[in-house]
């Protein structure tokens, strides 16, 4: 009675029962992969949120202290009050560390969920038409995230980050024409720049890319209610009749479910695990460095690249035209980013399909475009493993100059295996589909 009470005095105000009666009855599918979205952006809420309570206490200066706080090993040391204010957070201020190491947490679940559902979208080719605009946006949401992810950990000015930013102003510096005067835009002088820089990376890590990602996530959202989700074909579905569940009352309450689930667990490893302890790093110094150190996960295949590219340089003459860092730092992720853009016109020149599709494949219904995608992972794999070549010799003694190679080889060579072999696969498995009599399975659903 009262919500309908309540219902009716925001109808007889507003005249929305209309369009609230549409969102009620918005059908979702309900296969678990379609998760992976929502994961995503529930992990950017808790980041909103955990980012706001962290600014209030952090001081985004270059300028020089010595720290007397309750970190007994670094007393008496001099460092920046960005870096003291950082250690504050995680002794000094109250519920600090929870809110450090859960912002962290949030920041590699919600790239993670990214990751997964974008080769998600990928294999099952729901980039199709009309959903290419979805594609594009959650492209740049995910290229967008990781430079944000990146300035994240650069401003505290620990050991760690200044050795990614060492390495980040090598790499903008190598960066054919322009690089020169990028550097200097960026940076305003020669490493580690002027003091101002640290206040770009804040303004850019607190305002400009929160408020880009969310408007990336927005427009997404909006795109796809407007041309409808995908789903997985079946007995009931088909590209113009849409199966799953309603948003009320069938829906709703699982995405609720899942927001506790996603914010829960996200707190429960910020209390519990712990992540990127700043106060063992120790302020940066540029003379200083540790093997101990190691980028978040989503960055290990851009120093992976780095150190499996060959050390040469393309020169004329006296002049370097494209120095070493440019191959693995910026080559690699440009060549990455074409790619995931300009594979839906590569498919659709291959293949002819200029059809609107909102019935999705399985990965074994085109076989070429997932040996593709497995192929591209496979390069992804090997940079990636190729970054932690340093804890590999740490950990396991495995000698590094011998992990190079055959990181080189995984790279370089293993990809066109894994393409033939997937591919042949696919198409063993698409065979054995239509040799078997139809059983009117619906993928996703509960089997006996």
């Amino acid at each position: 009675m009262i919500l309908r009470r309540a219902v009716r005095f925001v109808d007889e105000r507003t005249g929305a029962a209309p369009l609230l009666g549409k969102a009620l009855r918005y059908v979702f599918p309900d296969h678990w992969s379609f998760l992976l979205g929502e994961i995503a952006m529930y992990a950017f809420l808790v980041l909103v949120a955990t980012g706001v309570y962290l600014t209030l206490f952090f001081e985004p200066s270059l300028a020089k202290t010595v720290y007397h706080g309750q970190y007994a090993p670094l007393d008496g040391v001099h460092m920046t009050k960005a870096y003291a204010s950082a250690v504050d957070l995680s002794f000094r201020v109250k519920a600090g560390l929870l809110m450090r190491q859960t912002h962290h947490w949030a920041a590699d679940v919600f790239l993670v969920a990214i990751v997964l559902h974008v080769w998600r979208v990928f294999f099952t080719g729901a980039f199709r038409k009309p959903r290419e605009l979805v594609w594009y946006v959650g492209i740049a949401m995910l290229f967008t995230a990781l430079l944000e992810g990146y300035l994240g950990y650069s401003i505290v000015d620990d050991l760690l980050s200044g050795m990614g930013l060492a390495i980040g102003y090598s790499v903008a510096l190598s960066i054919p024409v322009i690089g020169g005067n990028l550097g200097l835009l960026l940076w305003g002088g020669p490493y580690p720049g002027v003091p101002q820089f640290e206040s770009r990376m804040y303004i850019a890590h607190v305002l400009i890319f929160p408020l880009l990602i969310g408007g990336l996530l927005a427009l997404h959202l909006a795109l796809i209610v407007a041309r409808h989700h995908t789903q997985f074909g079946g007995p009931t579905r088909s590209e113009r009749r849409v199966g799953g569940l309603p948003a009320f009352p069938g829906y709703a309450p699982r995405s609720i479910g899942l927001f506790f689930g996603v914010v829960s667990m996200l707190f429960l490893l910020g209390g519990l695990v712990q992540i990127n302890p700043i106060w063992l790093w120790g302020p940066y110094e540029i003379s200083q460095g540790t093997n101990g150190a190691q980028p978040d996960w989503y960055l290990g295949w851009l120093i992976g690249a780095l150190r499996i590219t060959p050390g040469f340089d393309l020169t004329i003459g006296n002049y370097t035209l494209v120095p070493n860092p440019f191959w693995g730092g910026v080559l690699l992720p440009l060549a990455v980013v074409a790619f995931l853009v300009l594979w839906p016109s590569i498919e659709r020149r291959m293949t002819g399909d200029r059809a609107y599709h909102n019935l999705l494949d399985r990965p074994r219904d085109n076989p070429t475009r997932t040996a593709v995608g497995a192929a591209v992972l496979t390069v992804l794999a090997g940079v990636f493993f190729a970054g932690a070549g340093d804890r590999f010799d740490v950990s396991f003694g495995i000698p590094y100059g011998s992990q190079i190679w055959f990181w080189r080889a995984f790279t370089f060579v293993l990809p066109f295996g894994v393409f033939w072999l997937v591919r042949r696969f696919c198409r063993d498995l698409a065979a054995d589909d239509e040799s078997e009599p139809a059983t009117g399975y619906e993928p996703g659903a509960p089997t006996a």
